[in-house]
């Protein structure tokens, strides 16, 4: 269950201290593993140190613009295919291993998309460890002759440590030696082949400066954050055989089937730290513990076979190495038994598991519900790293979601300036990858601009330095003075004993006989030489005790002298110090001046920033206004044009249709007149006896034709022959396409074609058994009348198997009205236009042989089309 969001309790003002305005940016590292085939297409391109590009791969979407979109990110530093282990160590991860080793905090995470290199990068392979195993390396090799007993050091469940006399310690030692399965690893097993290699570390790497007066501990644990709950690797989880465990089917497992362990809850200590409540903390001796610690969690961790990784991890694992520091006592002999002294300090090694799209991977089932975890909380990671970089770019004081994802609320304290944080950005540079690299490098340029305050220097606990060392010296040298004196080495003698070592040895005092006086002569013999040595020992002894007090005299002398020359020169540094504390109070005067000015100025900037953003966004809002007005009037202004085009043309036909209309009006009352004229005249000029006869329009066309003919120029001249020219593809095929939706015209000449397929719609069954092709065509005139052409062309075949037409003559065919000036006539290829007499307009059959009919849909006018038919006659 997803936890609710609570705000995040701040951190005491006084933590931080003198040091909490200076900051540094989370430091992001990127390094690109090498192409697993050589022809592979490539995406990603180092420029320099410092600078990769991204190139669009073949197959992906183009830009707006319709170019490949190449873009640049920047990082601290760039490593390339060709950079070893030995390189990346040194230059990420040494400086948080010194850290460590001085009391400071430290955090390295590795973050790319699946198959990136991430793991290798952190655990290595056989025969090239990575980073986890080097760091082991380069602390061992730096505390390895200060490191406590066993045991000196225990850790508890308050993220803190207890210390124990020797004592204590050697009694926990034999305790756990008498256990059948001692938790601990020993250090004299030997060393499992499966990671031999990758511990061998050729180089040689210590930190400098080391405190010689302190002894240190180390402590390992081993974390899995899977479906956002926190797993210990290192547990032991007992299994029992009674009670039965159920599985998701509700049905009891088998014994033999692995029981996952309790997740465990982050809690905050003393000191608004996070840490794992319960997990496992082992304490190890050497980098080859303390790997086999590791590697024991390895086997444990979730790991699955998707399409993208054979061995993709399911989950986030965090490697935290612990070392506790604690000073010696005053002599320098054994530990400081005060907790207070103590100094704890941590390394934090995060592989983050791989961040991947379900539709590439085909994930399903628990693996895509492990997919969405996983993208979750580094979804949550990257919105803390917004908001951090938001508040500390414009003033804001927004809650960083930490609580959302237990990967961010467990390590809240490093971006709170617990220590320093890096980055180790991992990219696979095939194409495939590209639009998951590219997210990847946006976060990674993001996560840049996020400073982290630098942590605090630990205090120095005021004993004497180098007691360590003297305290060696002074034991060596007493027992190269006893082997010089022929005593057993380590056995302290009285000064007693040694004085009677150095008198002659009595002979034997026992007397067997009266006259026996060698006895006697031997033991005074003995006797006077040993008052001889008492005496030239006690005059030696008094010259050495003259000799001694006279140079205790000159020993007092010089102390006396050595402490005025120190009183005056600790005088002289005490005016020294005396003006400094005064420029440095002076200084800390002017630097909170300088301060507040500085707060002042930031908040007027911070006014002036917030001013300038709302003036943008004003500018923004109006530019949108003026734009949507601006199309807003286009707009208008077409519809408009459209509007005003299409009622002139409406108007224009509607006059058209009007004209024409009053044209056939008074041709209509000129022929009622023209009819009413003849018929008076034919009354006139008839004799009364005949009935009147009404002329017919076919006489009256006669007569109409023999007035308009004119008398030929050549009398009683023979008729002329007119030849007919033969067309050249008289024997050839057609294809007469004729539309569907042409008109059938009523005029007397038709297109006939001979040797002709018609066809309604052109295709290529036709076109290939035919070599000439005719397009019937028509269209309305300008006048209105239907205008019918005849578009011919030549079919050639085409070298890809199909035929074309090339179009070589037009031939119109068209009817126009008598209304007109113009004469009605078929035209060919030359069309010929006569002028026609008065008499032939003055016609009345001839005028009214042409009607109109109005029809609706048309496209002349509002409602009408001419059509050319002959008109009824009158009864």
């Amino acid at each position: 269950m997803k936890p609710a969001k609570s705000k995040t309790p701040r951190k005491p003002l006084l933590k931080k201290g003198a040091q909490g305005s200076l900051k540094d940016p989370v430091g992001v590292y990127c390094r690109v593993r090498p192409l697993s085939f050589p022809d592979q297409e490539s995406c990603i391109e180092v420029i320099n140190e410092t600078t990769v590009q991204l190139h669009t791969p073949e197959g992906y979407r183009v830009n707006r613009n319709g170019d490949y979109k190449e873009t640049q990110y920047s990082f601290k530093q760039i490593f390339g295919t060709l950079t070893t282990q030995k390189e990346l160590f040194d230059v990420v991860a040494n400086p948080l291993v010194d850290d460590l080793i001085h009391g400071k905090n430290g955090l390295l995470f590795t973050y790319g998309v699946t198959g990136s290199g991430k793991t290798h990068t952190m655990t290595g392979s056989p025969g090239d460890g990575g980073l986890l195993p080097r760091c082991l390396d380069m602390i061992f090799n730096s505390i390895g002759s200060f490191q406590a007993k066993r045991f000196v050091f225990k850790s508890n469940d308050r993220n803190s440590m207890d210390i124990q006399c020797e004592v204590d310690a050697l009694l926990e030692r034999q305790k756990r030696e008498a256990l059948p399965t001692p938790k601990t690893p020993s250090s004299k097993r030997q060393i499992d082949p499966e990671f031999a290699d990758m511990i061998n570390v050729r180089e040689f790497c210590k930190a400098e400066e080391i405190d010689e007066d302190s002894v240190y501990g180390v402590f390992v644990s081993y974390i899995e954050i899977y479906n956002n709950y926190i797993y210990d690797l290192l547990e032991e989880v007992p299994f029992d055989p009674i009670k039965p465990k159920w599985n998701s089917c509700n049905t009891p497992v088998r014994n033999t089937d692995f029981i996952p362990p309790q997740s465990k809850m982050l809690r905050e200590d003393k000191n608004h730290n996070m840490y794992v409540s319960g997990c496992t903390e082992v304490e190890v001796k050497s980098t080859e513990e303390a790997f086999e610690v590791f590697w024991r969690g390895q086997k444990k961790r979730r790991i699955a076979n998707t399409q993208l990784n054979r061995e993709s991890s399911r989950s986030h694992s965090v490697f935290i190495i612990k070392l506790a520091q604690a000073p010696l006592d005053a002599d320098g002999d054994n530990v400081l038994q005060e907790k207070e002294q103590i100094t704890l300090s941590q390394l934090s090694l995060v592989d983050l598991a791989g961040s991947e799209r379900t539709n590439r991977t085909k994930a399903e089932g628990n693996r895509l519900r492990e997919a969405g975890n996983i993208n979750q909380s580094l979804m949550t990671l990257r919105t803390c790293m917004e908001v951090l970089r938001e508040n500390q770019m414009y003033g804001t004081n927004k809650m960083v979601p930490y609580r959302d994802s237990k990967l961010t609320h467990l390590f809240k304290n490093y971006f709170d300036g617990e220590g320093k944080v890096r980055m180790i950005v991992c990219v696979n540079p095939k194409a495939e990858d590209y639009e998951e690299n590219l997210q990847v490098m946006r976060f990674a340029e993001m996560t840049q601009e996020v400073e982290v305050a630098r942590p605090v220097d630990k205090a120095i606990c005021g004993l004497t330095p180098g007691r360590r060392y003297r305290n060696q010296a002074f034991r060596e040298e007493l027992t190269r003075r006893l082997e010089l004196r022929g005593g057993p080495v380590g056995v302290e003698q009285s000064a007693t004993e040694i004085l009677l070592q150095s008198f002659p040895p009595l002979p034997s005092c026992e007397i067997l006989d009266v006259d026996d006086e060698r006895t006697l002569s031997r033991l005074i013999e003995v006797l006077e030489k040993r008052h001889h040595v008492r005496r030239m020992m006690t005059e030696e002894f008094n010259k050495q005790v003259v000799a001694f007090r006279a140079m205790l005299q000159d020993f007092d002398n010089a102390i006396l002298n050595k402490e005025n020359f120190i009183q005056g020169k600790l005088s002289e540094k005490e005016k020294v110090i005396s003006g400094q504390k005064a420029e440095i109070e002076r200084l800390e005067k002017k630097t909170k001046t300088l301060e507040y000015k500085i707060e002042i100025l930031e908040k007027t900037t911070t006014i002036y920033e917030e001013d300038k953003r709302n003036l943008q966004q004003e500018l923004e809002n109006q530019s949108q206004k003026l734009q949507r007005q601006f199309s807003d009037k286009r707009r208008l202004e077409a519809r408009l044009q459209g509007m005003v085009t299409e009622t002139t043309m409406k108007w224009e036909k509607e006059c058209e249709r009007r004209v024409a209309a009053k044209q056939l009006e008074m041709q209509n009352k000129l022929w009622v007149k023209d009819e009413k004229l003849k018929q008076l005249k034919a009354i006139v000029t008839e004799p009364k006896n005949d009935k009147p006869e009404r002329p017919s329009r076919e006489r009256d066309r006669e007569k109409v034709s023999q007035r308009s003919v004119s008398p030929s120029p050549i009398p009683n001249a023979p008729p002329i022959r007119l030849r007919h020219r033969r067309s050249r593809s008289a024997g050839d095929r057609w294809v007469d396409h004729k539309p569907a939706s042409n008109v059938q015209t009523e005029t007397v000449m038709q297109p006939q074609v001979p040797h002709s397929i018609t066809v309604a719609v052109a295709n290529e069954k036709a076109l290939a058994k035919c070599e000439k092709y005719m397009l019937t065509h028509q269209e309305l005139a300008s006048d209105g009348e239907i205008e019918t052409k005849l578009i011919k062309g030549d079919v050639f075949k085409t070298r890809g198997g199909g035929q074309s037409v090339q179009f070589t003559d037009i031939e119109t065919l068209k009817q126009e009205s008598p209304t007109g000036r113009k004469r009605r006539s078929s035209t060919c290829a030359v069309q010929t236009q006569e002028v026609a007499t008065d008499s032939e307009w003055t016609d009345v059959e001839t005028r009214c042989s042409v009607a109109v009919e109005m029809r609706a849909g048309s496209q002349l006018g509002p409602g009408y089309q001419h059509h050319a038919q002959p008109k009824r006659r009158k009864p």
